[in-house]
């Protein structure tokens, strides 16, 4: 495995704590349940997943002599404020472009949250009114385009960082962090939950993990919870992320069918929008654990979650590990959800 022959540039404030979930374990009858909180992973903005990704993306985009990063995500894209915090840790300049991806009608939804966030850190944030999709952005490429005219040197992170080279490399190494967090907590963790949309975290994941079977002969579920409501595009994705990644630590083999599960029935009918069993698993996570999250993805994947473990999909013997990605921020944006009435 050669992840270690990747430069990496540290964000975080190394392996991100894992804790046990005691009492949703016991509330839900079934596996013992874990969390592995990448919303306490780095001291850059609240951190989240995408922290984990930059830290391999850094180093070639100062190699590459670029004073500008430039990415895309929704308005309330947790993606583009971990863009915008580094770039400031970096002292660098930040354009971002944030598009309509969520139907939501929250007046203060281009205002607050992450967007504000990123104003905050002095990232040029430009609302665009195109809609969701996981694909590369024709306002992206216009924004790379923009930099470029007006003299600056851009360096491109497409959405999510998932469909650059290297966005997977952050979390093929998230799985060898939980082997060696395993050893210290004497726990085995079967199956590993994880929200996906872009799909690199996921993929990383699996690639990471694979790996990890490979050297140990141990094998462990990586499930994808779908939130995009897009699934086949969601899927292919993170299939190809992931078979890049494997070649990229030289896995030498390919992955197996098995090792790539992608599950429907918590996205609801459109990305970025709660369904009920986004607000009741929100609410148990945060009326058992005081472990808040969002409800347009660790919402839907606590969702997930939830339901396999009553329904025994994942066996009352297990050990799940949550991946919890952060988002929290977003939830300003959906305070109308909590509104008294």
């Amino acid at each position: 495995m050669k992840l270690d022959q990747f430069p990496r540039h540290q964000l975080t404030f190394g392996p991100s704590p894992i804790h046990h979930l005691r009492r949703l374990s016991d509330h839900l009858g079934g596996a013992q349940v874990w969390a592995k909180r990448e919303d306490c992973n780095s001291g850059l903005a609240f951190g989240g997943n995408k922290v984990r990704k930059l830290e391999y993306i850094v180093p070639d985009a100062l190699a590459s002599g670029a004073d500008t990063l430039v990415s895309i995500g929704g308005y309330q894209s947790n993606h583009t404020r971990q863009v915008a915090a580094v770039a400031a840790h970096l002292g660098m300049k930040c354009r971002l472009v944030q598009e309509k991806w969520v139907p939501w009608d929250d007046p203060t939804n281009d205002q607050v949250g992450n967007i504000l966030l990123s104003r905050m850190m002095g990232a040029d944030s430009r609302l665009d009114p195109h809609g969701f999709d996981i694909g590369i952005r024709d306002s992206w490429k216009e924004a790379l385009a923009e930099v470029e005219a007006a003299g600056g040197k851009p360096y491109p992170i497409p959405a999510g960082a998932s469909e650059h080279p290297l966005g997977g490399l952050g979390f093929a190494n998230w799985a060898f962090e939980v082997a060696e967090q395993e050893k210290a907590l004497g726990v085995h963790f079967d199956t590993i939950i994880v929200c996906t949309v872009t799909g690199s975290t996921h993929a990383g994941m699996i690639a990471g993990f694979a790996a990890l079977e490979d050297l140990t002969g141990i094998k462990r579920r990586v499930l994808g919870i779908d939130a995009s409501a897009t699934l086949d595009k969601t899927r292919d994705q993170v299939a190809r992320i992931a078979r890049h990644t494997a070649e990229l630590i030289e896995l030498g083999r390919d992955l197996r069918d098995d090792e790539i599960q992608v599950l429907e029935g918590w996205a609801g009918d459109l990305y970025g929008i709660p369904v009920d069993s986004t607000m009741e698993a929100i609410a148990l996570g945060a009326q058992l654990e005081a472990m808040i999250t969002d409800p347009v993805y660790e919402g839907k994947s606590l969702a997930g979650l939830i339901d396999l473990v009553k329904a025994q999909d994942i066996p009352a013997t297990s050990n799940v590990l949550y991946a919890h990605l952060g988002g929290q921020p977003a939830i300003n944006a959906y305070h109308s959800l909590w509104d008294p009435k």
